[in-house]
């Protein structure tokens, strides 16, 4: 019987995630237009949610473009991070349709639940609560996101269950 032994290692799993980057930019043409749209798929493919100094230098080499235009598109859009996030990402819309409809109600409460404040992760590193710009649910106020799911018409009851509901999703 012969036994063969693989020792899993930083270098294969650096390996790993290489791989898993060239394999999204593969599925883009060569071209900055395509620049958030690579960065987005794979942030969200990350567990981290977040875009490390090399994956910055790989997309640039990639798309023909300097890492300095990746960073700037980095650090103006919300939806892209270079700080390693929580699992689920909750997204509270701050625009004038849900700051109207208690949008801060909503905030505090999800504070209370989570014992974050905004721009911070739970220790478990399941949660990491932010601000965004307007979600496109006006008229279903306040609204937040938590990762690609919308919820709307939210209530401190509602926000408990849906919580309740991430957490459960652990066990």
């Amino acid at each position: 019987m012969i036994l063969i032994f693989f020792v899993w290692s930083p270098f294969y799993q650096e390996q790993e995630k290489n791989m898993s980057l060239k394999t999204i930019l593969e599925k883009f043409p060569r071209s900055e237009t395509y620049l958030i749209s690579a960065l987005l798929e794979f942030q969200d493919s990350k567990p981290d949610h977040c875009i490390s100094d090399e994956d910055i230098c790989t997309v640039a080499d990639y798309l023909g473009i300097t890492e300095s235009k990746v960073c700037s598109v980095i650090s103006f859009y919300t939806l892209l991070s270079r700080q390693p996030r929580g699992k689920y990402i909750i997204r509270v819309c701050k625009d004038v349709p849900c700051f109207l409809n208690s949008s801060t109600t909503i905030l505090e409460a999800l504070e209370d639940i989570l014992g974050i404040h905004v721009g911070e992760t739970t220790e478990n590193r399941l949660f990491t609560l932010e601000y965004t710009s307007c979600l496109g649910c006006c008229n279903k106020a306040p609204a937040m996101m938590i990762n690609g799911t919308t919820y709307t018409d939210l209530t401190v009851n509602k926000i408990k269950t849906i919580i309740s509901d991430y957490k459960g999703r652990q066990l």
